[in-house]
């Protein structure tokens, strides 16, 4: 019995508050499903404590980390090395530790794009994305990195939406515009993908972002990066008029499993995770 290993590979999250996060359940239940002995631990680190908790980290020899709000751009400071789309967008928010340089990379964008991918490839298409936050920024950038011809970025503040088309441009081969965001939204003709980057149906199966749904055409994607409910009011008043719904619980999911392959070289089972999720929300019209 000598050969047995009692040492579980670490990785978690650090964030504040993070009782509410359940990635810990949905990583968790995809390392036991793939049978590898590693925890995933969400902690709540405080801003104060930022530092000590990246030192401890490499301290412990866990080999990642997530970092959420508020410590994503925070974190930057601490790190050895930026991966490209995390240096585009500002931003980091999955850590890999290897040989105890810690290499900042940003998963919101590439989880996103993951799961555009298995509905639609986002090369030379136009892209309509409402909301200039964090998650905003971090898919327009990871859609430019994937070619896409043009991004219109809506806002309210047409200042931030100027940021994130500047960002675009002058980083990437695609082109992006900005423009105002005033009373109801109407998308453009010919727009391929429709992307609700707000956090407006968080928690509301009935809250509708400010889009006339009747400029929704048969046939385009729309996206919500929403998790929960899955199925937003957003997209099922696209899923009526034709298009092809795409819910943010996917997202989630990706983000996750690239995050493990970044720390692990293991790739997981995004099935289980999914479903973790949907036990976690309750979610029965999610499909």
């Amino acid at each position: 019995m000598s050969n047995q290993n009692f040492r579980s590979i670490l990785t978690g999250s650090f964030s504040t508050p993070c009782a509410d996060n359940p990635t810990v359940a949905m990583i968790e239940a995809a390392y036991r499903h793939a049978g590898l002995d590693a925890r995933y631990i969400n902690c709540d680190v405080k801003a104060g404590n930022l530092a000590a908790a990246v030192r401890g980290a490499v301290a412990m020899e866990w080999v990642g980390f997530n970092c959420s709000l508020p410590h994503k751009v925070a974190v930057i400071e601490y790190l050895d090395e930026l991966a490209e789309a995390a240096r585009i967008i500002g931003a980091v928010n999955c850590v890999a530790i290897r040989d105890g340089r810690l290499v900042g990379n940003n998963t919101d964008g590439k989880g996103f794009l993951a799961s555009l991918r298995e509905v639609i490839d986002p090369a030379g298409k136009k892209v309509f994305l409402l909301g200039a936050g964090g998650a905003a920024r971090a898919i327009a950038v990871e859609l430019g990195l994937a070619d896409v011809a043009h991004i219109t970025v809506v806002n309210r503040d047409p200042a931030k939406a100027e940021t994130i088309a500047a960002l675009v441009r002058d980083n990437t081969k695609s082109d992006a515009t900005a423009r105002p965001w005033v009373g109801n939204a109407r998308v453009p003709e010919g727009t391929d993908i429709v992307i609700n980057a707000t956090s407006v149906g968080l928690g509301d199966a009935d809250a509708m972002v400010e889009v006339d749904p009747d400029t929704l055409a048969k046939g385009q994607v729309v996206a919500d990066v929403i998790p929960n409910p899955p199925m937003t009011r957003f997209l099922r008043e696209a899923r009526q008029r034709g298009c092809t719904p795409l819910d943010g619980l996917g997202m989630l999911v990706n983000q996750g499993v690239i995050g493990v392959e970044l720390w692990l070289g293991a790739t997981l089972d995004a099935g289980v995770m999914k479903q973790t999720l949907r036990d976690i929300f309750g979610a029965s019209d999610a499909g």
